[in-house]
């Protein structure tokens, strides 16, 4: 489909400098622009491709100056790059507007389904089932039993809800997903021996989530395991059972939650960030990527970096110091010599 610049600047309340005529029909990176693309400008670093993409449209900044005449129609708008997030979730939702029922699926006869729901091929769903209206569930899905789902949730290909887990509504899973998987629990019982310890809890997803490819969130010993509102986890993430992750936090891939972990509201996780097991994380922690965190951070908005986590300017600090240990070692090797040649 073609959108001229008018009708998009409506959309996005912005306002047009150029001709209002002009269509796209794609999106482009600036840099990697073509004719009838559309592109955005929010980092500085890419200024320079304003002056020299071929994109028909492009969505900048009110505040943003022009150096020198562009060959692009420009919409102007508050934030370019929430503006262009909001085309591309109205692009994204228009591809996903599926709805009936691909064959073969497996759908109990207690299963409750809304409506305008998509089901797609192979997929199962296990008895008394509660699945809301305008869900898509995508092929090879797997839902067990007396699991709910609220409104307007994707399932992407692949994904794995097991018995009594609850997805709120407006959620995203990502495909390969496993929901509700058994948490690392056992037993020594000798020195060669383990029992497993049955995990009868569950877990809970409330409104707002999404989950990303092959991520692992597993079911509570006893309660639940709770993802709250909004929270945002990336690829490759292992949320342990008991685990609870406060609204609006984010986290990125091959991040690792052990067991019984709370997690405060509006948190930050770079990548491969690992917990250790019943942490208390306070509201607004910003931890970074590699970190290894083994104590409760109870100061909220504390920066934390390294293994074992510290304050984000006491571990530059060490780093500074790190850096300096070979010259360290010289000295402290001359300065030995210099003080045996005096002792002999």
């Amino acid at each position: 489909m073609e959108f001229k610049a008018s009708v998009i600047a409506d959309f996005l309340h912005g306002t047009v400098e150029g001709d209002p005529d002009a269509t796209v029909s794609a999106f482009a990176k600036i840099e990697e622009g073509h004719p009838g693309a559309l592109s955005f400008l929010a980092n500085p670093k890419y200024e320079k491709y304003l002056y020299e993409t071929a994109s028909g449209i492009v969505i900048i900044n009110k505040a943003q100056k022009l150096e020198r005449p562009v060959k692009c129609t420009l919409i102007r708008v508050d934030d370019a790059y929430r503006s262009f997030a909001s085309l591309l979730e109205l692009y994204a939702s228009s591809q996903q507007e599926k709805s009936g029922r691909e064959e073969p699926v497996f759908v109990a006869a207690s299963v409750t389904l809304g409506e305008n729901i998509f089901i797609g091929a192979f997929s199962y769903i296990a008895g008394n089932a509660r699945i809301g209206n305008n869900v898509k569930i995508h092929q090879q899905v797997y839902i067990g039993e007396n699991v709910a789902i609220g409104e307007n949730t994707v399932l992407y290909p692949g994904v794995k809800i097991y018995h009594d887990c609850i997805i709120g509504s407006d959620c995203m899973i990502h495909s390969g997903a496993v929901i509700g998987a058994d948490g690392f629990g056992f037993a020594p019982q000798n020195a060669a021996d383990y029992k497993k310890i049955p995990q009868i809890g569950n877990v809970v997803i409330e409104d707002r989530v999404e989950i990303g490819a092959n991520t692992c969130i597993d079911r509570a010993t006893m309660g639940s395991t709770i993802i709250r509102k909004g929270v945002k986890l990336d690829n490759l993430i292992q949320v342990a059972h008991n685990v609870e992750i406060g609204e609006n936090t984010v986290i990125a891939a091959q991040s690792g939650i052990s067991g019984s972990c709370k997690v405060g509201r509006n948190c930050m996780f770079a990548g491969q960030v690992g917990l250790a097991g019943h942490l208390a994380i306070a509201d607004g922690v910003k931890i970074g990527a590699q970190s290894g965190i083994n104590a409760s951070i109870k100061k909220p908005d504390s920066v934390i970096l390294g293994s074992p986590g510290m304050d984000y300017q006491d571990c530059i600090k060490s780093y500074v110091v790190v850096r300096r240990l070979p010259d360290l070692k010289k000295k402290v090797d001359e300065l030995e010599r210099i003080i045996k040649g005096k002792d002999s």
